[in-house]
């Protein structure tokens, strides 16, 4: 019998939440030797050194300097903000050198997406995950992104006690810092919270081709009903769940669980896969393709094509950055699929 993510009720310790803070395995190998800046491109090779010098440093072990050290001063100079910020468009290489920094920096140190970190603040409370953010020494943050008054405020508070505790960041986004939540929120009103997280970062610009301007991989036909079932059957550690129940089960459970809901899957299997029209559910639905894409977890559906599974009014609104990758994302899991 295939595996029903809707019947599966995972519980996630903090502890776990936490260790699986690391690049995705797709990024497990990468390092600043293995990026190829273009020569077109002369911000590549900057940003390449600025991530360079902030690894040297970040590679020697964190210790408590001696008076004598403090009076004469130390040999290697912190940067003048606390973080640095590549700005960029898609396929640039901003995940690649983040990821390479994170690998290079001594420990304690962490890797998550930004809405792996809201998540786990969601899951933790603002101060059990102050507490816990603190004692690290580097917070990679990749997709940067501000969807939603509640976020502004929430990352604001988090970013400038980690700041005050002394830990170093960096973040990639498609979106320059001072300009976050533009067209999703009257970003205006909170111009003071966003002035305020912009000002912890060096912002570097990262120039080369935006992959969005070739467009998005064929999504292939989808099966039918029958042929998606009898592939769960048939296929080890398949999941196979109708959309709606789907759908229904994801605004139960916490998005800090969706990792864990993949749990020994192999495959996964949907249903009578719908447009979607309510963003909630979409937004849902990005956080698992996103789970999905980190672990190489091939996708069957039958329904909808994929590439009609946002609504056209979303593909232009607010969280369009959101809806495209993971369109792609799911496009190429689907596309990993051949035994159709």
């Amino acid at each position: 019998m295939p595996i029903r993510l809707s019947e599966r009720w995972p519980e996630v310790s903090s502890d776990r939440l936490l260790s699986e803070c690391v690049p995705p395995p797709r990024f497990s190998e990468v390092r600043f030797e293995s990026y190829r800046p273009d020569p077109a491109e002369p911000s590549q090779a900057d940003a390449l050194g600025v991530l360079r010098e902030r690894g040297e440093i970040l590679a020697e072990p964190r210790r408590e300097r001696s008076l004598w050290s403090r009076l004469r001063g130390s040999a290697q100079v912190a940067p003048e903000k606390p973080g640095v910020y590549l700005d960029g468009g898609f396929g640039v290489g901003k995940t690649h050198l983040l990821a390479s920094l994170w690998h290079v920096s001594a420990g304690p140190k962490m890797y998550c997406t930004f809405v792996e970190l809201t998540n786990l603040v969601g899951a933790l409370g603002m101060r059990s995950a102050v507490e816990a953010l603190s004692a690290y020494r580097l917070i990679c943050i990749d997709e940067f992104e501000l969807d939603d008054p509640g976020d502004t405020v929430l990352i604001s508070r988090l970013l400038g006690q980690l700041v005050a505790a002394g830990v170093q960041l960096a973040a990639t986004s498609n979106t320059l810092p001072d300009r976050l939540g533009e067209g999703r929120f009257q970003a205006i009103d909170f111009l003071r919270e966003i002035q305020g997280l912009a000002a912890h970062f060096d912002v570097r610009r990262i120039d080369g081709p935006d992959y969005r301007h070739r467009g998005l991989p064929v999504a292939p036909e989808p099966w039918s009903d029958a042929l998606v079932e009898k592939a769960a059957d048939q296929r080890a550690d398949a999941s196979c769940d109708h959309f709606v129940d789907l759908r229904h089960h994801l605004a139960e459970l916490h998005p800090s669980k969706y990792g864990a809901l993949l749990d020994g899957v192999g495959t996964v299997g949907i249903l009578d896969l719908r447009e979607l029209t309510d963003e909630n559910v979409a937004l849902r639905l990005v956080v698992l393709a996103d789970r999905m894409y980190d672990r190489d977890i091939p996708l069957i559906t039958s329904g909808v094509p994929l590439d009609r599974m946002f609504s056209p009014e979303m593909l232009k609104g607010g969280y369009r950055k959101k809806y495209l990758r993971a369109l792609s994302r799911l496009i190429a899991l689907a596309n990993a699929v051949t035994d159709h």
